[in-house]
């Protein structure tokens, strides 16, 4: 469980480490949307991607815009599935994967 808990605070940690960066651009494109409807992901899916912004920090708003999300979409994603424990180890252990 702690595993679990250190996973999510670092990918939560990450979102905030790089969401002041565009923040302004972000509220307003036409991508909000397509946003929304990325935070069906699964918890494996959320999991790969914490890890793959976790490998490539410079890249987090590229990577999390491919993806459909700004930072804070993504760290609403996030507290959705730590509201699960059954998620919350499901995205824990596909973070340790793809962190691998």
């Amino acid at each position: 469980m702690m595993r679990t808990a250190t996973a999510l605070l670092f990918s939560l940690l990450l979102v905030a480490a790089c969401g002041g960066r565009e923040k302004t651009a972000s509220t307003t494109t036409p991508a909000q949307p397509q946003a929304t409807a990325s935070i069906n992901l699964t918890p494996e899916q959320l999991g790969e991607l914490g890890a793959q912004i976790q490998k490539n920090p410079d890249r987090a708003q590229e990577i999390l815009k491919h993806h459909g999300f700004t930072p804070e979409s993504f760290e609403v994603a996030i507290r959705k599935v730590t509201e699960n424990a059954d998620a919350s180890r499901r995205y824990a252990a596909a973070y340790r994967r793809a962190s691998a």
